[in-house]
């Protein structure tokens, strides 16, 4: 018979070993709940509705630190994800190889491995609305592979910000040209869309954004554009928190080229058009401006539009039929213009004995078909055409009006100034 110190020394080994079992079924990964703060072991898959959240792979549920662990943030199934934030997939041991994010149309998303290839993260740049997967693998130290696949869904956003542009990709444009991007719908940050904004150029040019309202904003250089200058606009608004609950949904990039300097002068005083190409003067045009009543407006006007014949049509003026000054001329020709208000430059031949001499049209600049058809040879849309002479000034958004401010009110316009 055993004495009852023996007995008890038992019973007090016995019952260490018992809690000593309880604790190991509490901390296995495998016995039950995934830890807290979102994260999860490969054996124990679960969800998470936490935008932040994280999801742990792993190919051995031992501590192994020669084991690959992984983790994708955000978590698995996790929803409501904000569009502006990345995705990141990192490992704990070892690298990863063929991380690749995609959405349900099959877009992949753009991301980078830092230099050890043990992280990966993506442009923040995702779309509202969208479920993503995310898939790829990654390789120990002890030369095994684990497998990642996750899912995750952004937010839905109230309104989704998209973009048009002038000029058109592609397109060879004039050294005065702004660029101008319209937004579907209005911009409440203003600051965050700005930083999502980058113009390349091929040589050195200084400039700046500047916004025109909520729904518009433009950029130009300090000068006019260099000839022969080639230039990309990225806008990489998908995913940018625009406010508002509207959400970028897409992204663009633009090309385009600029000309030669064709630089034009009008005087309205001398009834003179001076026109500088590259630096040189190549002619100088006799024309008529606008008579009184119809003053042509002074300022920096740029070619918006080019018609090789146009209708105009007073009333689109506010000039009725059966007022003296009342016209219709089905075929102007030439006919380039510099004013949403309706200022064209155009070939003239009704007013032939006036030009050079007196202004007489009803605000156009007005020339010869000959020097007509020669000018709108020599153009593009954008370039500019600077007059002087009259009292009437250019109002504010009357054409593409960026050149009638001051550089550093132009600059004063960008949000981030």
């Amino acid at each position: 018979m055993l004495g009852s110190s023996v007995r008890k020394r038992g019973l007090a080994v016995a019952g260490i070993c018992a809690m000593l079992v309880v604790a190991a079924g509490c901390s296995d990964s495998e016995a039950g709940n995934p830890p807290a703060g979102g994260s999860q072991s490969s054996s124990t898959p679960g969800a998470s509705t936490t935008p932040g959240a994280s999801t742990t792979t792993s190919n051995s549920p031992s501590a192994d630190p020669a084991a690959a662990t992984v983790t994708v943030t955000p978590a698995k199934n996790a929803s409501a994800v904000r569009p502006d934030q990345p995705v990141k997939v990192v490992t704990s041991s070892g690298t990863l190889t063929d991380i690749t994010v995609r959405d349900g149309d099959g877009g992949k998303v753009s991301g980078t491995f830092n230099d050890a290839k043990s992280e990966w993260t993506s442009l923040p740049q995702l779309k509202p609305s969208t479920t993503y997967t995310v898939s790829g693998s990654a390789q120990g130290s002890d030369g095994k592979t684990v497998q990642i696949s996750s899912t995750f869904k952004t937010l839905a956003a109230s309104a989704r910000l998209k973009a048009s542009v002038a000029p058109l990709n592609g397109e060879t444009v004039g050294v005065a040209m702004p660029v101008q991007i319209y937004w579907n719908n209005p911009v409440k940050d203003r600051a965050a869309v700005e930083k999502r904004l980058s113009v390349k150029t091929s040589v050195p040019v200084e400039g700046s954004w500047h916004w025109v309202s909520s729904k518009q904003v433009n950029y130009r250089p300090k000068d006019y554009w260099p000839a022969g200058t080639k230039i990309t606009v990225n806008i990489a608004t998908q995913g940018v928190n625009a406010g508002n609950g509207v959400w970028g949904s897409a992204s663009r990039q633009i090309n385009f080229a600029i000309g030669k300097s064709v630089v034009s002068k009008v005087d309205v005083k001398k009834h003179t058009m001076t026109v500088t190409i590259n630096g040189k003067l190549a002619r100088t045009i006799p024309i008529t401006a606008g008579k009184d009543g119809f003053t042509t407006r002074s300022g920096v006007k740029v070619i918006m539009e080019k018609y090789r014949t146009k209708r105009m049509d007073a009333r689109t003026v506010g000039i009725q039929p059966g007022d003296p000054e009342y016209y219709d001329i089905h075929d102007v020709q030439y006919a380039q213009r510099v004013t949403s208000s309706g200022e064209f430059i155009h070939g003239a031949p009704w007013s032939s004995g006036s030009q050079g001499t007196e202004n007489v049209s009803h605000g156009c600049v007005g020339m010869s078909l000959k020097d007509g058809a020669w000018y709108f040879a020599q153009t593009l849309r954008g370039d500019p055409v600077i007059v002087t002479g009259t009292t009437r000034g250019m109002e504010s958004g009357n054409g593409w009006t960026d050149w009638n401010q001051s550089w550093t009110a132009y600059k004063a316009g960008s949000a981030l100034a």
